[in-house]
C-alpha cells in the first residue's frame, strides 16, 4: 500500500510538471483575419465585455498587425517604443515589426473562451517580419486573450500573453540583420499612456537584444508569470488596477529539468518523500 501511495504521489507531480511543460497558445480567437499587410490594423473591434483598464473602461479594441492592441486608435509603428513614457493606451505580448505580406501566417482574432470565461483574443501565430521573404526561417508565435472577469467585479479582466515560440526580435527596418536579430528588439507589456507610476509595465528582456528570445536570457517561453505553464503570463485588472504579480515572491520558481525528475523518482522509492516545487 506504502509503495502505490508513493507511485502515485510521483505520477501526480509528473503531470503537474507536464502541464507547466504544456504549449501556452491556445486554439481558438480565429474567426476574423486581418489581411496580409505591413503595419496595418483593424478598425474598432468589439471585445464583447467592458474593460476597466486603469479607471477607463473600454468595450472595443484596435488589433495592429506589430503584436499589440491599442484602445485609443490603431497603431502604425513599427519600431517598439518605451511602454514606461508613451502616451498611448496600449497592451501589446510582443511589440515588433511583424510583416505577413509574403511568408508566414496572417493573423487572427475574434471571440472565444478561456477556462470557461468569456474571453476575446488575437493570434500571431507563425509570423515573419519585416521585410517578409519566403526565404526568412525565423517565424514567432505568440497570443493575446482578454477574459472577462465581472464574475469578480464590473469592468474587471485578465490579460494573458501566451508564447510558443520566439526565433526573431525585430525588423530590418529597426536595425535587425536578415535574421530578424538585433536592432530595436521587442518590447511586452502595457500602459495606460499616463505615465504616471504604477500604470505601466514591461517583461523583464524587452528592448535587450537576444533576451526574449528562445534560448536567451529572458526567454518568453522558458518561464511565466501566476501560471504553471511556461511561455503564460497572466496580469489580473481589478478594480481599475492591474496586478503584475499578486504573489508575495515576485520570482517565480523554477521547473525541475528532466534529469532532476529522474532523481526525484529515486527519492520516492528510497526515502518515501519527495519535495516538489512549482511555478507561481
Amino acid at each position: 500500500m506504502k509503495i502505490k501511495t508513493l507511485a502515485l504521489s510521483f505520477a501526480l507531480a509528473m503531470s503537474a510538471i507536464g502541464s507547466a511543460q504544456a504549449a501556452a497558445v491556445i486554439s481558438g480567437f480565429n474567426s476574423n483575419t486581418l489581411a496580409r499587410n505591413d503595419d496595418g490594423s483593424t478598425g474598432v473591434v468589439n471585445l464583447g465585455f467592458t474593460a476597466n483598464f486603469f479607471g477607463l473602461s473600454f468595450d472595443t479594441v484596435y488589433v495592429n498587425n506589430n503584436g499589440n492592441v491599442t484602445f485609443d486608435q490603431e497603431l502604425d509603428t513599427f519600431t517598439p517604443f518605451d511602454l514606461t513614457s508613451t502616451s498611448r493606451q496600449i497592451i501589446a505580448p510582443f511589440f515588433a515589426d511583424v510583416d505577413t505580406r509574403i511568408a508566414g501566417d496572417e493573423v487572427t482574432y475574434g471571440a472565444g473562451s478561456y477556462e470557461g470565461r468569456t474571453a476575446f483574443g488575437v493570434n500571431w501565430v507563425d509570423v515573419d517580419y519585416f521585410s517578409s521573404a519566403l526565404e526568412h526561417t525565423a517565424r514567432n508565435s505568440f497570443q493575446l486573450i482578454l477574459v472577462d472577469r465581472s464574475d469578480v467585479g464590473a469592468g474587471d479582466f485578465d490579460i494573458v500573453f501566451n508564447y510558443d515560440k520566439i526565433e526573431w526580435e525585430a525588423g530590418t527596418a529597426s536595425g535587425s540583420d536578415e535574421n530578424g536579430l538585433g536592432g530595436d528588439s521587442a518590447r511586452a507589456g502595457f500602459s495606460n499612456g499616463t505615465g504616471n507610476a504604477g500604470t505601466f509595465f514591461e517583461l523583464e528582456g524587452s528592448a535587450v537584444d537576444g533576451d526574449l528570445l528562445d534560448g536567451g536570457p529572458n526567454a518568453l517561453i522558458s518561464s511565466s508569470l501566476n501560471s504553471n505553464v511556461l511561455g503564460r503570463y497572466i496580469f489580473s485588472a481589478r478594480s481599475g488596477d492591474v496586478i503584475v504579480n499578486p504573489d508575495p515572491d515576485p520570482t517565480p520558481n523554477d521547473v525541475p529539468e528532466p534529469a532532476t525528475l529522474a532523481l526525484l523518482g529515486i527519492g520516492l522509492v528510497g526515502l518515501g518523500a519527495m519535495r516538489s516545487r512549482r511555478k507561481k
